[in-house]
C-alpha cells in the first residue's frame, strides 16, 4: 500500500514539474541545487579572511574599475548625498561619526592598485574623512544660497583617484549659526544605493550617541567587503556558476540590436563621456491608477514590477519599432545575511530580454515578461560584467553593452538621514549624470507611484521627455482599461496631441494664387520689380524686364510655329540664360516643356522625345549630333537672333489656365523604363507661392544647380523668378565641390537644394561655404552632419 502511494506521489510530482514553465522549473532547480550545496557545505556563510595587504576585486567592482581606466577624470560614477541641517549642529560629533563609519567599513578605506599585473583592493588601516568647513555667514543673506550651490556643484565634480583615495569625502557649508549644508560624496566602486541607506542609518545613530557623549551603539560587522570579494570568487568556481552562465548564454545566443530612441540631438562622439549630462523629470500617477495597476497585476498572476516593466517595454517598442528589447534592472545582490549592513558595491544588473514580435496582446506580453523575470531571478547571482565578458559584444564608449535603458521599482525610499535635535532635509545637488540613455525609476509614496525619468540631456530635450512621460501614463491607463488590447492599439497620445497630429498639422492650406499660371505670375513680378536682377551667370546678368522681353520674342516666334496650349516642346540646352529664356518662352506660347539632359545617352533621349510626343525641339547646334530628330521640328536657339529681333517684346495673350500642362519630367528609370510625369501650372504655383516650408522672397538668392531634367530645378527656377528673387546659374557642366563652394560665396546664395550625398560631401570638405539656408532633398541626412552645420550657423 505504501509503495502504491509513493508511486502515485512520484507520478503526480513529475506531472507538476512537467506543467511548470521553463523559467519556473529553472527557479525550482536552482533552489534545490542551492539547498544541496548548503547541506554539503554544512553552513553557507561568508567567512572572514585573514588580514592581507591586498584582496581581489569583486566582479561588480571589476567592471567599474575598467570603465574608470577608460574614462579618467569623469564624475559619472560619483554618488553624492546632500542634506540641509537646520538647528544647533555639533560639528565635532558629526566629524567623529564620519570618521567612525570610515574606520568601520573597509570599503571606505580602500584604494585600487595593480598588484602582480592584476587590479587589487588595498585597504588602509587608518583613514580619516575630510570635512572642511566653509563659512558663508559673512555674505549677504541673498548671496549665501547661490554661493553654497556653486561650491557644492564644483565639489561633487572633483574626480577621485582610485589608486590614491580616499574614495569618500565631505564638505560642510555654514549659511548661518543655525543652518548648514552637508555634502558627502563617494565613488560608486565602494558603494551602492543600499549602502547609502546603511550610511544614513549609521550616521544618524552615531551622531546621536556622540553628541551626547556616548559610545557607538553599533554592533561589530560580521564581515568586511574584502571578505565578500574573496568568497564571491571562490563561490563562482563551482557548478552554480556554470548553471547560471549557461542560462544567460542561452538568453543571449544572438545579440540584441542597440536600442536607439529617437533623439533630439545626434549622439556625442566617444569623448562625450566627460559630460554625460543627465536630466530628471518626474510624473506622479494617481492613487486610482496606482491601485488599478496593482489589481491588474494580482488578477494576471504577476507582480507590479512585471506589469510596469511590460508597459515600459511597450513604450520603448512604440517609440523605436524594435521587437527584441532588453531593459536592465538593478538587484541588491545581498542574498547572504552577512552583507546586509556592509557598505560596498553589491548591486548587480539583470538584463531582461523579451520579444514583442507579432503585435501581442498586453496580457500575452505580461506572460513573456514574467517568464523572463523569473528566469533572471533564478540566475541573478551572475555579475553583469561577467556576462558581458563572456558574450563579448562590440563595445564603445558611446553605448552601454547589452543594456541602453534601465528600469527600477523601489519598494521604498532610501532611509533618510535623521540627526538628533536637527531638521535634516535631503536635496539634490544639480549634478545629474546619466549612465544610460534613459532610466525609469519608480517608487511608491502615499499610495501613489512616482515615476522619475532620468535621461541623457545630450540626446533629449526636456520637452521630449515630458511628452514621453505623458505617453507612459496614457499607456498605463489604456492597459488597466483593457489589458487584452494589442500593443499597437494601446493609446499613447493625449487628446491635445491627437488634435495637433490629425487636425492642426494637416491644416496646411495656404492662400496661394491657385487660378494663375506660371507665366502670368512671372509677368506680374516683372511689373512690380522690372529693374531688379533676375538672372546672373558668370559676368552676364538680366533684369526682370530684359528677361521678360526676350522670352516674349521667343513666345511669339513659337506661336507662329504652331505652339498652342499643352503642346509639348522638348528643350535640350546647357545651363545658361538662354535656357531660362527658352523655358519662359515655351510657357508664354502656351506650350509645356519636356526637359532633356544633354548628358543623357542618345537612346534615352530618343525614347523621351518619342514617348512625350514632342512636336518641336529647342536646342543648340552643337548638341544636334546626340539627338535623333527625324520626327520633330528643330529650333536651334543660338541661330535665331535675326528671326527673334523682329518679334514683339510685349506679353503674348495668355491662353492657358492653372489646369494646363506646364512640363513633363521623366523618372530615372532605375526600376525599368523611365516614366513621364505630367505637371500642371497649379502644381508649380502651389510649390513656390505663399509657402510655409521655406523663405521665398525678393531678398533671396537661389542657386540654379540641378539639371532641368531633375525636379529640383522647378524649385530653384520658379521659386526664384515667381517671387522676385535673384537666380544665380552655375556654369554648364559638372562642378567640383570647390567650384560649388566658390559659387555659393561669390553670389551670396541664401537658398540651395542639394541631394543628401552632395550635402554630406560639402559638410565634410567645404563646411565654411555652407553659410546658406540649406534645403536638403528628401533623403535622410546623417544627424552628425546636420549637427556640424548647425554648430557652424549658430556660431
Amino acid at each position: 500500500m505504501s509503495m502504491k502511494i509513493a508511486s502515485s506521489y512520484d507520478s503526480s510530482l513529475a506531472q507538476q514539474m512537467a506543467a511548470l514553465s521553463p523559467a519556473k522549473r529553472s527557479l525550482l532547480e536552482l533552489r534545490l541545487m542551492k539547498k544541496q550545496h548548503r547541506s554539503e557545505a554544512a553552513n553557507q556563510t561568508i567567512p572572514r579572511q585573514p588580514v592581507r595587504e591586498s584582496a581581489p576585486l569583486s566582479y561588480n567592482q571589476q567592471g567599474l574599475w575598467v570603465l574608470s581606466q577608460l574614462m579618467p577624470g569623469t564624475a559619472l560614477y560619483h554618488s553624492p548625498t546632500a542634506v540641509r541641517l537646520t538647528g544647533a549642529l555639533d560639528v565635532g560629533a558629526l566629524k567623529q561619526a564620519l570618521d567612525f563609519i570610515v574606520a568601520r567599513h573597509a570599503a571606505l578605506r580602500t584604494t585600487f592598485r595593480t598588484v602582480d599585473g592584476e587590479p587589487s583592493q588595498v585597504v588602509a588601516k587608518n583613514v580619516f574623512c575630510e570635512m572642511p568647513l566653509t563659512d558663508l555667514s559673512h555674505l549677504a543673506e541673498a548671496d549665501r544660497e547661490a554661493e553654497a550651490q556653486r561650491i557644492l556643484k564644483r565639489e561633487v565634480r572633483i574626480p577621485f583617484d582610485l589608486s590614491q583615495g580616499p574614495l569618500i569625502r565631505a564638505i560642510l557649508v555654514r549659511l548661518c549659526e543655525q543652518e548648514h549644508l552637508l555634502l558627502v560624496t563617494m565613488h560608486h566602486i565602494v558603494t551602492d544605493g543600499w549602502s547609502m541607506g546603511v550610511f544614513n542609518q549609521e550616521l544618524s545613530a552615531l551622531y546621536d550617541a556622540f553628541s551626547k557623549g556616548q559610545p557607538s551603539p553599533l554592533a561589530e560587522l560580521p564581515i568586511q567587503y574584502t571578505d565578500y570579494s574573496h568568497w564571491q570568487r571562490q563561490w563562482f568556481d563551482g557548478e552554480i556558476y556554470e548553471s547560471q552562465l549557461a542560462y544567460w548564454k542561452k538568453q543571449f545566443e544572438t545579440l540584441p540590436p542597440i536600442l536607439e530612441l529617437p533623439a533630439d540631438h545626434p549622439r556625442p562622439n566617444e569623448q562625450a563621456y566627460k559630460a554625460f549630462r543627465g536630466a530628471h523629470h518626474t510624473i506622479c500617477l494617481s492613487r486610482q491608477l496606482t491601485q488599478s495597476l496593482k489589481q491588474l497585476s494580482q488578477k494576471q498572476g504577476v507582480t507590479l514590477f512585471m506589469t510596469l516593466m511590460a508597459a515600459f517595454k511597450t513604450l520603448l517598442h512604440r517609440y523605436t519599432g524594435e521587437e527584441d528589447i532588453v531593459v536592465g534592472t538593478p538587484i541588491a545582490g545581498r542574498n547572504a545575511p552577512e552583507t546586509e549592513n556592509v557598505i560596498g558595491l553589491f548591486i548587480n544588473t539583470l538584463a531582461l530580454r523579451a520579444s514583442l514580435s507579432g503585435n501581442p496582446a498586453f496580457t500575452e506580453l505580461l506572460n513573456r515578461v514574467k517568464e523572463s523575470a523569473l528566469g533572471a531571478y533564478a540566475h541573478q547571482d551572475l555579475p553583469f560584467e561577467r556576462l558581458v565578458k563572456e558574450l563579448q559584444p562590440e563595445r564603445t564608449l558611446a553605448h552601454n553593452p547589452l543594456v541602453q535603458m534601465m528600469f527600477v521599482l523601489q519598494s521604498e525610499d532610501i532611509p533618510p538621514l535623521q540627526l538628533h535635535d536637527l531638521v535634516a532635509t535631503q536635496f539634490r545637488v544639480e549634478n545629474v549624470m546619466a549612465n544610460f540613455d534613459l532610466t525609469l525609476d519608480i517608487v511608491e509614496r502615499d499610495e501613489q507611484l512616482v515615476c522619475l525619468f532620468e535621461s541623457n540631456a545630450d540626446l533629449f530635450e526636456g520637452e521630449t521627455v515630458e511628452r514621453m512621460m505623458g505617453h507612459f501614463r496614457n499607456l498605463l491607463e489604456g492597459v488597466v482599461r483593457n489589458p487584452g488590447q494589442r500593443l499597437s492599439e494601446l493609446p499613447l497620445l493625449t487628446e491635445r496631441e491627437r488634435l495637433q497630429l490629425l487636425v492642426e498639422w494637416n491644416d496646411t492650406r495656404t492662400d496661394y494664387p491657385s487660378t494663375k499660371c506660371i507665366q502670368e505670375l512671372f509677368e506680374q513680378q516683372v511689373e512690380s520689380t522690372p529693374d531688379a536682377i533676375a538672372l546672373i551667370c558668370g559676368n552676364r546678368s538680366l533684369t526682370y524686364r530684359e528677361l521678360n522681353a526676350r522670352a516674349n520674342q521667343l513666345a511669339h516666334y513659337l506661336r507662329r510655329r504652331g505652339i498652342v496650349a499643352d503642346t509639348r516642346v522638348a528643350i535640350c540646352l546647357h545651363r545658361s540664360p538662354e535656357m531660362i529664356v527658352a523655358l519662359l518662352g515655351i510657357l508664354k506660347a502656351g506650350g509645356a516643356y519636356v526637359p532633356l539632359d544633354p548628358d543623357y545617352p542618345k537612346p534615352r533621349l530618343q525614347f523621351m522625345i518619342e514617348d512625350a510626343r514632342v512636336s518641336v525641339l529647342l536646342t543648340q547646334r552643337e548638341l544636334l549630333g546626340d539627338l535623333t530628330v527625324d520626327t520633330v521640328a528643330v529650333v536651334c536657339v543660338d541661330e535665331l537672333s535675326k528671326q527673334l529681333a523682329v518679334e514683339s517684346q510685349s506679353n503674348p495673350e495668355i491662353e492657358t489656365t492653372a489646369d494646363n500642362l506646364a512640363y513633363v519630367i521623366y523618372t530615372s528609370g532605375s526600376t525599368g523604363r523611365p516614366k513621364g510625369v505630367a505637371i500642371m501650372h497649379r502644381n508649380v504655383v502651389r510649390l513656390v507661392k505663399n509657402t510655409n516650408y521655406a523663405s521665398f522672397s525678393a531678398d533671396e538668392v537661389f542657386l540654379q544647380y540641378a539639371p532641368i531634367s531633375f525636379d529640383a530645378s522647378t524649385f530653384e527656377i520658379w521659386g526664384s523668378l515667381l517671387n522676385g528673387a535673384r537666380l544665380a546659374l552655375m556654369p554648364a557642366g559638372k562642378a567640383s565641390l570647390k567650384e560649388l563652394g566658390d559659387a555659393l560665396k561669390r553670389h551670396d546664395v541664401t537658398t540651395l537644394w542639394l541631394t543628401a550625398g552632395l550635402f554630406h560631401l560639402m559638410v565634410d570638405n567645404h563646411l565654411e561655404d555652407l553659410r546658406v539656408e540649406g534645403l536638403p532633398a528628401h533623403q535622410r541626412l546623417w544627424p552628425d552632419r546636420e549637427h556640424d552645420l548647425y554648430d557652424l550657423l549658430s556660431g
